[in-house]
C-alpha cells in the first residue's frame, strides 16, 4: 500500500491507498519540533489498531508546505517504514505545465489540487482551498496550472480581529441564522462567515472573466463554462451558504499525491534493509 503524507500548516494528514481506495487516515496538528520517533509512536499504534502492519506500506510519498517539518517526516519513512520516500517537488514528473513566472514558489499543495481537480473533473476550474491561508487555483482545459491568488484563511481573519481590537471576543466559525448580528458575538461571526463567503464569491467570479477571457483569446471560441472546485476542512461549511461550488473534495491534495506517486512508479527507490528481530527460545 502507498503512505500519502500531507503536512499542512495546521494539521499533517498520512493516510493509506491500496490502490483502489482510501483504507486509513489519520491527523495530527503541524510541530515543526516534533521527531521522526514521535511521529512512529502515534501513527504506528493507530495503524496497528486499524489492522495495518508496518509491512502493509510499500511505498510513501510527501508533500508539504512547511520546509522545517520535511527532514522528521523522511526520517520516519527510513527508519520506521524501512523506505526512501518520494517528495512532491519539481524534480518528479507531474505530466502537466505549470504557466507561473516562478515555479519553485508554487506550493506542492496547490499544485497537488490542480493535477487532482482536472483529472477527477476535467477543465478549464478554479479550486478553492480553505486552508491556513484561502488559496484560488486556475486550471485550463488542458490541464494546464495557470496561477491564481491567495487571501488569508478565516481563522487567521477572526484571529486578526480578535488581537486587534480590545474589546472583541474571540468567536468559533459557524453559519449564522443572518448577516444581522443582534449583539457582537452574533455581528462577528455573521461578518466572518458571511463577509468571507463574499470574498471568495468575488474572487471566483473575477478569476472567471479572466478565465473565460483567456479561453476565448487562445481558441478563438466564446468564454466557456468552468467548475468551481472546493476542498479543505471549513469546505462543506461554506459550502452551505452558497450555490458556488459545482464540487465539494475535502481531500484533494490527498488525491493530487497519490496520483503523483502512480506518475512517479518508476522513481521509488527500494526499500531500505528492515532490522531483523532475534528471537530466543
Amino acid at each position: 500500500m502507498l503512505l500519502v503524507i500531507d503536512a499542512g500548516n495546521t494539521n499533517i494528514v498520512f493516510a493509506l491507498h491500496d490502490g483502489k481506495k482510501w483504507v486509513g487516515r489519520w491527523r495530527i496538528s503541524t510541530d515543526d519540533h516534533r521527531t521522526a520517533d514521535e511521529y512512529a509512536a502515534w501513527l504506528l499504534d493507530l495503524m496497528e489498531r486499524a489492522g495495518f502492519g508496518v509491512e502493509s506500506v510499500q511505498q510513501a510519498i510527501i508533500g508539504t508546505v512547511v520546509p522545517a517539518a520535511l527532514y522528521e517526516l523522511r526520517r520516519f519513512c527510513r527508519q520506521w517504514l524501512y523506505l526512501d520516500p518520494l517528495i512532491a517537488n519539481g524534480t518528479l514528473d507531474w505530466g502537466v505545465e505549470v504557466c507561473v513566472e516562478s515555479p519553485d514558489e508554487l506550493g506542492a499543495d496547490r499544485r497537488l489540487n490542480g493535477l487532482a481537480a482536472h483529472h477527477l473533473y476535467g477543465g478549464p476550474l478554479i479550486v478553492v482551498d480553505f486552508g491556513t491561508a484561502t488559496t484560488f487555483d486556475v486550471v485550463d482545459s488542458a490541464g494546464r496550472y495557470l496561477g491564481g491568488a491567495i487571501a488569508p484563511g478565516v481563522n487567521l481573519s477572526m484571529d486578526a480581529l480578535h488581537q486587534a481590537a480590545a474589546r472583541l471576543p474571540r468567536v468559533s466559525i459557524g453559519r449564522p441564522a443572518a448577516a444581522i448580528g443582534r449583539n457582537t458575538t452574533t455581528a462577528m461571526r455573521a461578518g466572518l462567515y458571511w463577509g468571507y463567503l463574499g470574498l471568495v464569491e468575488g474572487l471566483v467570479r473575477q478569476i472567471g472573466q479572466e478565465l473565460s477571457l483567456e479561453d476565448k483569446n487562445s481558441s478563438g471560441q466564446s468564454g466557456r463554462p468552468f467548475k468551481v472546485i472546493a476542498t479543505g476542512g471549513l469546505a462543506p461549511l461554506f459550502g452551505e451558504g452558497t450555490q458556488l461550488f459545482d464540487v465539494i473534495a475535502p481531500d484533494l491534495t490527498l488525491e493530487g499525491l497519490q496520483l503523483l506517486a502512480r506518475q512517479n512508479e518508476a522513481r521509488f527507490p527500494a526499500p531500505l534493509p528492515s532490522r531483523t528481530l532475534q528471537v530466543t527460545s
